[in-house]
């Protein structure tokens, strides 16, 4: 009986994640489309800080704690997931085009981002002082958001045919279907982790490699489940936007904030300096430099980060 309850619990989860994927890409289409704001805008700000909600939740839990391995670990796992994992997929479906206006900032952000949290932790310490710089990162992250927001929306009002408005009871539904299916994706992935992870262990799956799968991965979903949505109904920017900006909050918003809570000074293991943290960066660079150059993404781009992200995943369980 205990196993027929667990199976139920983690399909309905799977349908949670689904049907709130649907949900919430389908909100956030319409106040693109409603404000003018362009698409890679509105998942590089609402989308990416509402899916970037299980990442800072199990960080701070796991800082407060005392697993501060699992912090650390989280917020970077979940960079190198979303970028080899996600994007990865997401290219190899559909290799989309970008502007480079809209693109580029946020693209080096990301970058740089990674590089200095590298740099910082080199001495096994994170301290909050110097983490300060990560938070001045996500700072201009969020100005270059709203200024951009703020362009698309006055191009928007010149634009938009006169007579043309949204309706107070329109707006109210659309913006309640948006709450509700990041609502049912958080809900979801937590049904989906903890049930899947039973389910596992009930098959004699190593806990070892339970936790390398499910949980690294398992605080990407929203991640996830909004790209494959995103990727079914062709909304390609709105994916890379979702994904570029998560992980700039990962990397410059999470960890500086851990790195408070934890009274100064974040222990950094050497798994993580030594692997994680190049790891993270390798793909970061990986996925910013064609688009730079080219003003694309390319399938061969996507399989090349799905190779690293294999290696990467061999590389943690050997």
């Amino acid at each position: 009986m205990e196993i027929w309850i667990t199976v139920l619990l983690f399909l309905l989860g799977l349908l949670l994640i689904i049907k709130g994927g649907d949900w919430f890409l389908d909100g956030a289409v319409w106040i693109a489309e409603a404000t003018g704001v362009p698409r890679f805008i509105i998942g590089a700000t609402i989308v990416s800080l509402a899916t970037t909600l299980p990442e800072l939740t199990v960080s701070l839990t796991g800082t407060l704690q005392g697993e501060v391995d699992l912090a650390v670990g989280n917020a970077v796992g979940s960079v190198t997931a979303n970028l080899g994992l996600i994007l990865g997929i997401s290219l190899v479906c559909i290799p989309s085009v970008v502007k480079r206006s809209q693109f580029q900032l946020k693209a080096l952000l990301m970058v740089f981002g990674a590089a200095l949290l590298l740099v910082l932790s080199r001495g096994g310490v994170l301290k909050a002082l110097p983490g300060l710089s990560l938070f001045v990162i996500f700072g201009i992250y969020i100005w270059s958001n709203l200024r951009d927001a703020k362009s698309g929306m006055a191009e928007n009002r010149e634009t938009r045919p006169k007579g043309r408005t949204v309706s107070r009871r329109q707006m109210m539904e659309k913006l309640f279907l948006f709450v509700l299916g990041i609502a049912a994706i958080v809900t979801g992935s937590q049904l989906l982790i903890n049930y899947g992870s039973e389910l596992a262990l009930l098959m004699g799956v190593p806990a070892s490699i339970i936790g390398v799968t499910m949980v690294a991965i398992g605080t990407s979903l929203p991640e996830l489940v909004t790209t494959l949505t995103a990727i079914a109904k062709k909304e390609a920017s709105m994916s890379v936007g979702n994904i570029i900006g998560a992980n700039v909050i990962d990397l410059t918003m999470i960890l500086p904030v851990c790195s408070a809570v934890s009274g100064g000074a974040l222990t950094i293991g050497a798994q993580t300096t030594l692997l994680d943290m190049p790891a993270c960066l390798l793909l970061c660079c990986v996925a910013v430099i064609p688009p730079l150059v080219a003003e694309r993404f390319y399938r061969w781009q996507g399989m090349l980060m799905l190779g690293l992200y294999a290696g990467y995943v061999v590389l943690l369980v050997t």
